[in-house]
């Protein structure tokens, strides 16, 4: 076998932010602040909605779910960033870099499932308030979870799969400071037409399917807010979902950016700098988004936060 097709002893050098040695401290420190700050961040929503019993509803429920899956999310990417700024190495091992992918692709897209879910259960709320108890019972909300969770799966498996069919050449740069799915994918020895047309299938059914689901569901709420009557009512209904609007557009404004971005300049540092924004700001944001505006999480985590220092 020619070893130069031979990925069982294939070696990824993930060129970083930065190569500059100076600057090595600095990311080193902002991307575990960055990190400590995320995980407390989402637990401590995580903790207030399991302590708090009003908050047990539909609403909270797929919240704890997003916080776990930002969690995963910016743990499969920072801990190796950390570890390779520390032994100023680059490498990742080739299945290191699969199972990096495998992990990220399925948190991303589950990110997208469970945004879109939180948006139709507003949607119920706002438009069909009498009906929301019986329409979100417990088991349909853990049905919509647990669907969310096997569907990206499924579909990170699919895509780690047809990764898995090409050939690279050995020590393969990557311009990123994570096994970035499309330019692992173009970074193949063999043909990658195949893979090409399942990632933009995959993009197509999956993004573009959540984001409509949420823009038809969002149209119908604002349909519905309009035709209260008072600008009270109109104030309450909209802040019950001004926080998710926030998150949405933070996640999806920034994820379509980098992918429209990588198109054009796949071998820059630029999209890796751009993939800073979904995979690491956007996650650590969330509980400040979410707690901010929404009394009923603030005043858990106030409960919590006294149980936790008496």
């Amino acid at each position: 076998m020619d070893p130069e097709n031979d990925t069982r002893i294939l070696e990824f050098l993930l060129l970083g932010l930065s190569e500059e040695p100076e600057l090595q401290s600095l990311i080193f420190g902002i991307f575990l602040s960055m990190y400590i700050i995320t995980v407390c961040g989402n637990l401590l929503i995580i903790l207030a909605t399991i302590s708090d019993s009003h908050l047990h509803t539909p609403m909270y429920f797929f919240l704890s779910n997003l916080s776990f899956v930002d969690i995963c999310l910016i743990s499969t990417i920072i801990p190796k960033v950390l570890v390779n700024i520390q032994t100023q190495s680059k490498v990742i091992t080739y299945i290191g870099c699969i199972t990096q992918m495998f992990f990220l692709i399925h948190f991303i897209v589950l990110d997208g499932f469970l945004l879109s879910t939180m948006a139709y259960d507003r949607y119920v709320a706002i438009c069909h308030p009498l009906h929301y108890t019986v329409i979100m019972h417990p088991l349909l909300c853990v049905l919509l979870a647990l669907g969310s969770w096997i569907m990206s799966a499924l579909h990170s498996f699919l895509q780690t799969f047809m990764t898995l069919q090409l050939s690279f050449c050995i020590h393969t740069d990557i311009p990123h400071f994570f096994c970035e799915f499309n330019q692992v994918v173009h970074l193949a020895c063999s043909d990658t037409f195949i893979n090409d047309i399942v990632i933009y299938f995959g993009a197509t059914l999956l993004g573009g399917g959540t984001f409509a689901g949420m823009l038809y569901s969002y149209s119908k709420i604002v349909s519905s807010i309009r035709k209260i009557s008072t600008s009270q009512g109109k104030y309450k209904a909209f802040s019950t979902c001004a926080s998710h609007l926030s998150v949405v557009s933070l996640f999806y404004c920034t994820s379509q950016g980098v992918y429209l971005s990588a198109a054009d300049n796949q071998n820059s540092h630029s999209s890796a700098t751009a993939s800073v924004m979904y995979t690491v700001v956007t996650p650590m944001l969330n509980p400040f988004i979410y707690s901010l505006r929404n009394k009923d999480i603030k005043r858990a985590l106030r409960k919590l936060i006294g149980k936790e220092t008496t």
